[in-house]
């Protein structure tokens, strides 16, 4: 038996032609780019993987409030920077990303995506104005792509960790301090080395969930004022030439009114434009929250485990069938999808450490790959705080009695017998206890060697948890 399938039609693109320093460049007739872009386009077809959002938005910020500026001193003219502004302010709203097409494997100052925003603002404000705006020498006016693009990096992080981020971990936070509450005499056995350890409640375990996810919170808060340090102003090596003295404190000025963040020109514009440190130590606050997110939801994996051969001391919403052959099983997925996000930072931050070492001189040459890592990690780590929180945490359910059932159980209560019989009496207890399957407080009254209440008060489980002597 045959089959067959209609073809195709080609699809035919007409073609404008732009003009560039290099020459004649075909560009699709409905794009809003120009030569420089194309060029990129086609000189980088590596990943199919464009710049992040976040970051096309921080850079028309940068370009707008530079418009604006430009327009006041007269470097432009009035008309044109308003239409710069307009057009920039539709791009960092999000409007026209699909004329940002450019790999984000490109050149490693950024040129090519600042190239491309200049274009694209210049096309955008030519329309409005129904005359040609000049992508370089009006949009770049007194920029150069190694002050603008890495300052846009800056702002899009400082950004990204501010709105989204510190409140999304803020929220995981709650609802793991939530939960402390409410198990707060929910008494379990604790767990060294993966073994039988002197209880603690449940809720102090959520507390200390929580305690982590606070911390990461406060370790995000000391680097900002170091990320909103920004290049701006530096133009091409650090010196500022071809930028009035006072263009990049104006930006910046604008840009702290319009984002209500903690910005600053950069206090030495050689460090700022030859290294990325600040963007090293964001992500390696990212990694470190995104270890203790994994702490956390191996934990909940493990409590969860069962329903009759692991451990059930928890049990988890139950989101979705967990298997196409097996009927009725369901798997912790949201705590295996933070496991796979910690894996990604992790990988992340290695780039963004790698190319922080790529500061040769008076450039760091691997600005686009340092800014896609760290802004990818803001991004997953604060989407998968709020499904943490909102998709599992809500909803977990003790299983409190299993959980005393396993504290009781445990031969490690034997510790605060350790006052009232020695060391190696207790010791003796614990073996017997094993051995004969027995419990100890059975145990050591078959053994004669405290009264009723003595043993009682001795093994008082919630007790255990609050620290000193039991008695």
């Amino acid at each position: 038996m045959s089959t067959s399938r209609e073809s195709t039609p080609e699809v035919t693109v007409d073609y404008r032609v732009e003009h560039d320093s290099m020459g004649d460049v075909q560009v699709p007739i409905n794009a809003r780019w120009g030569a420089q872009t194309q060029r990129a386009v086609e000189n980088f077809p590596i990943s199919g993987r464009t710049v992040e959002p976040s970051l096309i938005a921080a850079l028309a910020m940068i370009k707008g409030q530079a418009a604006k500026v430009n327009g006041e001193n007269g470097t432009i003219e009035p008309d044109v920077a308003q239409a710069i502004i307009a057009a920039a302010d539709e791009v960092a709203s999000g409007m026209w990303l699909d004329e940002f097409p450019i790999d984000v494997y490109q050149t490693g100052s950024g040129t090519s995506t600042n190239m491309n925003m200049n274009e694209v603002l210049a096309h955008l404000a030519g329309e409005r104005l129904g005359r040609a705006v000049k992508p370089n020498d009006e949009v770049n006016a007194a920029q150069s792509s190694n002050d603008v693009f890495p300052s846009a990096i800056h702002l899009a992080a400082a950004r990204e960790i501010t709105d989204d981020l510190i409140p999304s971990l803020s929220h995981l936070a709650v609802a793991l301090r939530t939960k402390s509450a409410l198990w707060v005499e929910v008494v379990k056995s604790g767990r060294t080395h993966l073994m039988d350890a002197t209880p603690v409640t449940l809720g102090q375990e959520f507390g200390g969930y929580s305690a982590a996810v606070e911390h990461g919170i406060e370790r995000l808060e000391s680097s900002l004022g170091r990320i909103g340090e920004l290049p701006l102003g530096g133009t091409a090596v650090g010196t500022g030439i071809n930028a009035p003295k006072d263009f990049a404190g104006a930006i910046i000025d604008g840009l702290k009114e319009l984002t209500g963040l903690a910005l600053c020109e950069a206090r030495d514009h050689f460090e700022a434009q030859g290294a990325r440190d600040a963007l090293v130590e964001a992500s390696g606050m990212l990694r470190t929250i995104a270890l203790s997110l994994y702490k956390i939801a191996n934990d909940l994996r493990w409590m969860s485990s069962g329903p009759r051969c692991g451990l059930g001391e928890i049990h988890l919403p139950d989101l979705q069938p967990g298997s196409s052959i097996m009927p009725g099983k369901v798997n912790p997925v949201v705590p295996e999808a933070v496991c796979q996000v910690v894996a990604q930072v992790i990988g992340n931050d290695a780039a963004v450490a790698f190319g922080g070492s790529a500061g040769n001189f008076e450039l760091n040459v691997m600005l686009p790959v340092i800014g896609r890592n760290l802004l990818e990690s803001i991004r997953l780590i604060a989407s998968v705080s709020r499904a943490l929180a909102d998709k599992c945490v809500d909803g977990i359910e003790a299983d409190i009695e299993r959980c005393r059932s396993y504290a009781l159980s445990s031969p490690s209560i034997a510790t605060s017998l350790n006052p009232y019989i020695g060391y190696e009496n207790a010791a003796k207890v614990v073996k017997i206890s094993l051995a004969e399957n027995k419990d100890l407080r059975s145990v050591v009254l078959e053994m004669g060697l405290l009264s009723e209440d003595e043993v009682d008060r001795a093994l008082d489980v919630l007790a255990m948890t609050k620290g000193g002597i039991i008695g």
